[in-house]
Order: C-alpha cells, then structure tokens, then sequence
C-alpha cells in the first residue's frame, strides 16, 4: 500500500484517558505501518515522542464554557490548515470541528437532549453543542462517521438519520497487553476478589456496586472488593457501613491490576464503550457488566454476563458468584491496535479513492 499523509485532531494527545489513548495508539500504529502521521492537538500529553508522528500543539484555550472551548479550538485548527494546506492529507477529527473527511464518535450524541421537554431545552449551551455537533456530522467535507461500538451507532442513526450513508461500522478499540491471571484458577466457595476500576465512579455505578458485594458477601464472606481509579478521598464516605473486606486503590498500573481479579464489576449508568471490561477479559477475567456498555456486544457466555441496570441486586450476586465458581483460560479474548489501525486503513483508502474521482 502506498504510503498515506494522516492528520489527527484530538485536544489532549496522549494515553490520558479513552478517548485519548484511543487516537494515541491510532497513531502509532498507523506509523508502525509505514504513514506519514500529523496530529493537532491543545497539549502534547506523550512522555516521549512517538516515532515518525509529528505533534502540534496549538495551545490550550479557555476550558469554559465548553462549548466555546470547541469552538475556539475549531478555529484554531482551520487557522493552521490554511496555513499548512495539502490536499493529499485525509484528515480525521476527534474533536467537534468541521474540516474533516472523518470523525470518530467516542461517547454519546449530545443530542440524547431533544428527549427533554422543550423548556428543558431552553438555553444556549444546549443550542450551541447541538450546533457544533450537527456541524461535526454533516459537515460538507464529512465522509465517514466511524463510531466505537454498535451502542454508539444505533444513536446517531437514531439522532441523525440523514448521516445514515456515512455511518461506518464500529471500530471498537484495542487492548494493550496486561498481565494475565492465573490459567484455570480455581476461587473458594467463600471467598474470591471482585474488581472495579473507573474514575467517573458515579457514571460506572461505584454506588450499585457497593450494594451488590454486599448481597454477594451474604453467600462468600470472605469476599474481597478492589476499588481503583477514583480517588480514595472521594469514595471513602460511600464504605462507611459495609461489612465486606475491601480495598480503595486510588489509580493503578492497569497491566498488573486484572491479573488479582476474579471478576470485574462494571454496572455503568452510561458507557460508550469500556475499555477497562475488554482489558480484563483480554488477562483472562470474566466480567459482569450492564448493557448499558458499548463493550456488551463482545461478551458471550463464557467471557462473564451482562444484566440490566432494571435487575435485582440478588441477580447480580448470583450472576457473581457464577462467574466465580467457573475456571478460564486466560487471554481469552484478543483485539490489538494494530487491528483497529488497518480497519481505518480501509476507510481512508475508501475517502482516498472518492478524493482521486472528483
């Protein structure tokens, strides 16, 4: 394959988070693979540079209101691709601009707000991030929609049906190698260690959770409960009268943290996706998880379950203590990024080969 010129818009590059370890993989995938590889960001988050990836920083704006913070980051991406113009580059945006032959959807449509009541709606932050992200869609330049998972998919068709031709199938992320729990490790029937890991601890449903250990520490006392990502500081309070034994690890090496688990918990209000769920599978970990995550789509049954957030806490602990009484094979499941680079390889030769026509 010809070597391609790839520009990437995303406002803090670096493996910070999802959505930013997401583009920063891209990219140095993309790179390994021989493609000449820009990005634009506000800040440089990187610890070292990544080879053959060029990285501009165009400086940190004003974080609020957020929705001017897009803006006025948009602007300043328009100001350097007038002043680097190349028509050869397919450029790919994370960010809520409108210069771009793709986007990439990591969380929910903004636009779950049309389901308020009108006088809900009445504000102009609300007007003006359903503007920026109509703009972000249906842009003239806009080729190709990729959402991260099928959850994700069905709401924008849902929300935006006249950017159905551009929607492409999902591009769910990679998963970078972690430690793997033991191979066929058996648990005691009174015991096991259960995992949660998430700093938006509210959202990823740190509070359901707490409940279910302590139905599931009525069957298996000796239960154990680790708790990353949030600050302990914060959580500490939501401990205060529970009788199962637990752990508040505040953040955490995730290639070492899956491989004590016996199970991961992830009862999420709201989850684009959910890397921490196909981490854990990928060291071997079974998980139990709410279909309100976008990784749901990957779990069968013999990788964990998954509940609705509408079923009972017994439910849970029994789906729990079914996924502790099994044995798995660790790495069980495998998707790394270099997966995920090709498939957007055929996207941008798709764009590529409608760029060569016109």
């Amino acid at each position: 394959m010809k070597p391609m010129r790839i520009l990437q818009i995303c406002r803090r590059f670096g493996p910070v988070g999802g959505m930013e370890r997401y583009v920063w993989e891209l990219c140095r995938e993309l790179a390994a693979l021989g493609h000449h590889i820009e990005v634009l960001c506000e800040v440089d988050l990187s610890s070292e540079p990544l080879h053959g990836v060029d990285v501009y920083s165009l400086g940190t704006v004003r974080p609020r209101p957020r929705w001017l913070a897009h803006l006025r980051f948009s602007r300043h991406v328009h100001d350097w691709l007038d002043q680097h113009a190349d028509s050869s580059r397919i450029i790919h945006s994370h960010e809520r601009c409108d210069i771009h032959h793709v986007t990439t959807f990591h969380g929910p449509p903004f636009a779950t707000v049309k389901d308020r009541p009108f006088w809900k709606r009445l504000s102009v932050r609300i007007e003006m991030n359903l503007w920026l992200e109509q703009r972000e869609l249906c842009g003239e330049h806009v080729q190709q929609i990729v959402p991260n998972s099928a959850y994700i998919r069905q709401q924008l068709a849902h929300y935006y049906p006249e950017s159905e031709q551009r929607l492409s199938s999902p591009i769910a992320p990679g998963v970078s190698p972690v430690q793997a729990r033991e191979k066929n490790k058996l648990v005691l029937e009174n015991a096991g260690v259960i995992g949660f890991i998430g700093k938006e601890w509210k959202r990823k449903g740190l509070q359901e959770a707490i409940a279910m250990l302590a139905k599931l520490s009525k069957k298996r006392p000796n239960i154990r409960f680790l708790v990353a990502g949030a600050p302990p500081k914060d959580i500490q309070h939501l401990f205060q009268d529970v009788d199962f034994k637990f752990e508040l690890l505040g953040r955490v090496d995730p290639y070492s943290f899956y491989a004590q688990l016996d199970v991961l918990l992830h009862p999420a209000h709201q989850e684009p996706y959910g890397m921490v769920i196909t981490e854990a599978l990928s060291a071997g970990v079974p998980v139990v998880i709410s279909d309100r995550c976008g990784a749901a789509t990957e779990i069968h049954p013999d990788l964990g379950r998954v509940l609705s957030l509408n079923d009972s806490v017994n439910d849970w602990a029994d789906a729990m203590d079914e996924q502790l009484k099994g044995s798995y094979e660790a790495i069980a499941y495998q998707r790394n990024w270099q997966h995920v680079a090709l498939e957007y390889l055929a996207v941008y030769q798709r764009i590529q080969m409608t760029q060569e026509r016109l």
